[in-house]
């Protein structure tokens, strides 16, 4: 479904990552860790194209994502056309960013109307279907404000689930939320995880990550320079950079 070669990417003198080449299989549930600063956000970014990469490519489902070639060399797509690949990757960020003028049903209809050109009628169904699926069938009609935290990221991950994504991208979910809050949204990614969603996820949640992943990739100074099923990289792992990390949170 998703795969990376050699990406790299700079901000000014910084080049946050160095060559990143990364393999996700459909169905797959990868989670990224590492300290803060080692590249894990830039490079879900990069992946639907909200930052551009200075080298390397990245193809989503076989597509290349941002770019397509010309004459044996890159040049960035069309915005109509990276909004298309981008609509089918759901992305879920540290802030909820929903729309505060909106009711939850309204925030999860916005794009598929506005984007997709659904119909209200049947946007307005899907959006209650996806709110029952993230457990807030009760709360359609309440505005951000009116809502916890927890259940306003519910909110964001039912408008990512609305595009009907072939791949869902989620960026520290549940690190802007008190602490009684991350299992209600923890509890909806590991339900996405058993249905068969292809998910890369970076998190510092060592439990779900446990639990949930079928690989977990550990980012250091922009590159990737470890990964492994949760048991062996957890339990055994072979850098003495992610063995330091890794004796710090567990």
């Amino acid at each position: 479904m998703v795969r990376s070669v050699d990406v790299h990417k700079r901000f000014g003198r910084l080049e946050v990552l160095r060559g990143v080449s990364m393999e996700v299989a459909r169905g797959e549930v990868v989670v990224i860790i590492g300290a803060s600063g080692s590249g894990k956000t830039t490079f879900l970014r990069c992946i639907n194209h909200l930052e551009r990469v200075d080298a390397g490519r990245i193809y989503v489902d076989g597509e290349l994502v941002g770019y397509r070639e010309k004459n044996g060399r890159l040049v960035e797509d069309r915005e109509r056309e990276v909004a298309r690949k981008r609509a089918a990757i759901g992305m879920v960020f540290q802030r909820f960013n929903l729309f505060p003028h909106l009711t939850a049903l309204g925030n999860v209809i916005e794009a598929p109307i506005r984007v997709k050109k659904v119909p209200r009628k049947e946007a307005e169904e899907t959006g209650r279907e996806r709110l029952a699926k993230v457990g807030l069938a009760d709360k359609l009609s309440a505005y951000p404000a009116q809502l916890s935290g927890g259940q306003q990221q519910r909110v964001a991950i039912a408008r990512a689930l609305a595009m009907e994504p072939k791949l869902m991208l989620f960026d520290e979910p549940t690190s802007a939320l008190d602490p009684e809050l991350v299992g209600e949204v923890l509890d909806v990614m590991k339900s996405l995880a058993r249905e068969g969603m292809t998910m890369i996820v970076v998190s510092h949640e060592m439990g779900f990550a446990r639990e949930v992943a079928d690989r977990i990739v550990f980012m250091d100074e922009g590159v990737i320079l470890e990964e492994g099923p949760p048991e062996e990289l957890f339990l055994r792992p072979s850098q003495p950079r992610t063995q330091a990390f890794l004796s710090k949170i567990l």
